[in-house]
C-alpha cells in the first residue's frame, strides 16, 4: 500500500500572517500613491502581482514597484508578525510519525514560501515546497498562468514521485476556493480550514469537509491517512 499524501496551503492554513500581508499591501499601495481597497483579506492567497491586477487600479507599469516594496517589507517585518496556527505543528508531527508524505503547495512565490517554511521550522515535515513563479512573470491578459493552483499541485505531486494520485490516500488542505479548485483538477479532495481567510460562503462549496481547529482537522485526515481506508 502506498503512503498517504497530504498537501498543505501556506498562508491561512499553516501560517497566520497576522496582518503581515494585508498591512504590507496597504502600506505598499499608500507608499506609491495608490488607493487602498477596503477588503484586503482577498489578497491572502493569490500572489501579490495577481491581486494588484485583479483587485486594484494600479497601472501595469506600476505593479513591479508596488510588489518590490511589499516584498522588501515582508522579509524584514512581515515574517516577524507571522505565526504558526495553534495545534498545526503537533498535527504535522503526528502525521509525519505515521508515515504520511507531505508537501506545501502554495500560490506564494516559491522562494518566499521556502523562506517562510524554513523560518518557522516546518521544513523537517515537508519533502518539498511547490510555489508560484515570480509575481511579475505574467502578461496582464493571462494573470492566471504563472499562479495556476492545479499546476502548483501537479508540481508538488511530481516532486513526490506521484504520477497518479490515489483519491482515497491523497488530499489537499487549504482555506480558499483556489485550493479546492486545484485539488478537483487532480481528482482529489480538499479539506477546508475555518481559521483562514475565506470570504463568507467560500468554504460552502468544493470542500469535502471543513475543520474548525487542528484537532478536528486531524480527525478528518484519518479518512485519508489511516492504514485501511474505507474509500471516499
Amino acid at each position: 500500500m502506498t503512503a498517504p499524501v497530504v498537501l498543505w496551503d501556506l498562508d491561512g492554513t499553516l501560517l497566520d500572517p497576522a496582518g503581515a500581508i494585508t498591512g504590507g499591501i496597504a502600506r505598499a499601495l499608500a507608499e506609491h500613491g495608490h488607493a487602498v481597497p477596503e477588503d484586503l483579506r482577498r489578497f491572502v492567497g493569490p500572489p501579490v502581482g495577481f491581486s494588484l491586477r485583479a483587485f486594484t487600479d494600479v497601472p501595469e507599469e506600476e505593479v513591479p514597484r508596488v510588489v518590490a516594496s511589499y516584498r522588501a517589507r515582508y522579509r524584514t517585518e512581515g515574517l516577524a508578525q507571522t505565526r504558526v496556527y495553534p495545534g498545526v505543528e503537533e498535527l504535522l508531527e503526528v502525521l509525519h510519525g505515521a508515515g504520511v508524505r507531505m508537501a506545501v503547495a502554495t500560490q506564494k512565490p516559491e522562494p518566499t514560501a521556502e523562506l517562510a517554511v524554513e523560518r518557522f521550522g516546518l521544513s523537517r515535515w515537508f519533502e518539498t515546497v511547490s510555489g508560484a513563479s515570480d509575481d511579475l512573470a505574467v502578461a496582464p491578459a493571462h494573470p492566471e498562468l504563472a499562479h495556476d493552483k492545479p499546476a502548483i499541485i501537479a508540481e508538488a505531486l511530481r516532486r513526490l514521485g506521484v504520477d497518479a494520485p490515489d483519491p482515497a490516500r491523497t488530499v489537499m488542505i487549504g482555506d480558499r476556493s483556489y485550493d479546492a479548485e486545484g485539488a478537483a483538477a487532480h481528482g482529489i479532495d480538499c479539506l477546508g480550514v475555518a481559521w483562514g481567510f475565506a470570504a463568507e460562503g467560500e468554504l460552502g462549496t468544493g470542500f469535502a469537509a471543513v475543520a474548525r481547529d487542528a484537532a478536528e482537522l486531524g480527525e478528518l485526515l484519518a479518512r485519508y491517512t489511516s492504514p485501511a481506508p474505507t474509500g471516499r
